[in-house]
C-alpha cells in the first residue's frame, strides 16, 4: 500500500485526486495540505511514501519548501506551470517526478505515483525534454571538468610545474590579480611576480593568458 499525501490550494484539485487515488487498491491517501507550510507539518506527521506537491500556493510554495520535504518523503509535483527554469529547480531540488497539467491522463497519474514510490522517475513530455538537456548539461560539464583536470597534470608532469606554481596558476586561471594571489597565498606580490616568471619560461609562453590556455585550456576568468 502506497501512502501518499495531495497538496494543492485549489480543493477541487485535490478533491478530484483524493477521490482518483483511493479508488486504486494499492493507493492510499492519509493527508491533504493546501500550502507549503502544512504540506511539510503533514509530511514529518504523516511520512507518506510520496507527496504530489503542485508549485503555486500560497504562504509557501512548492519550491521553496521541496528540499526539506524530500527528506520526509517521496516527491512528485504535480502542476500546471512548465516553464524550464521551474522544472530544472524542482529536479535538482529532489523531485523523483514532475506532471504538468493537460500532458497526462488519470492512469498516468497513478502509473507515476507507483514509478517513484518504487525508486523510479515519472516525467511529462516537458519536463523530460529539460530533463534530457539538463543531464546532458551535466554530463557535459563533468567531462570538461575531467579534461581539464587530466590537462592540468599532463601540464604540471610534462613542464615540471611545482605545487606553489599550481596554486599561483589555478588563481591566475580565475581571474585574480597578482595582489589577490599574494593575499591568498600569503606571499609578498614580488614572489608572486617570481613565480609567475618561472611559470612564463616553463610553459614557453609570455603572457597571462597564454599560460591559463597552457594550464587549463580556457581564457582566465
Amino acid at each position: 500500500m502506497i501512502d501518499v499525501l495531495v497538496v494543492d490550494d485549489n480543493p477541487i484539485v485535490r478533491a478530484a485526486m483524493c477521490a482518483f487515488l483511493d479508488a486504486d487498491d494499492g493507493v492510499r491517501v492519509v493527508g491533504e495540505a493546501c500550502n507549503g507550510r502544512e504540506a511539510l507539518a503533514a509530511a514529518q506527521r504523516l511520512r507518506p511514501a510520496v507527496t504530489l506537491l503542485d508549485h503555486r500556493m500560497p504562504i509557501a510554495d512548492g519550491l521553496s519548501v521541496l528540499g526539506e520535504l524530500a527528506l520526509h518523503t517521496t516527491v512528485l509535483v504535480l502542476t500546471s506551470d512548465s516553464g524550464e527554469d521551474l522544472i530544472t529547480a524542482m529536479l535538482r531540488g529532489g523531485a523523483r517526478g514532475y506532471l504538468v497539467h493537460g500532458q497526462f491522463d488519470p492512469p498516468d497519474l497513478l502509473r507515476a505515483v507507483h514509478a517513484v514510490a518504487a525508486g523510479r522517475g515519472w516525467l511529462s513530455p516537458a519536463a523530460a525534454s529539460v530533463a534530457t538537456s539538463l543531464f546532458r548539461t551535466q554530463a557535459e560539464q563533468e567531462r570538461e571538468q575531467r579534461e581539464r583536470a587530466e590537462r592540468r597534470r599532463t601540464a604540471q608532469t610534462r613542464y615540471g610545474i611545482t605545487r606553489r606554481e599550481r596554486d599561483v596558476l589555478t588563481l591566475l586561471s580565475q581571474g585574480l590579480s597578482n595582489a589577490s594571489i599574494a593575499v591568498r597565498l600569503g606571499l609578498t606580490e614580488k614572489t608572486v611576480k617570481n613565480h609567475l616568471s618561472q611559470i612564463f619560461a616553463k610553459l614557453r609562453v609570455s603572457s597571462r593568458t597564454e599560460a591559463v590556455i597552457v594550464w587549463t585550456g580556457d581564457p582566465p576568468a
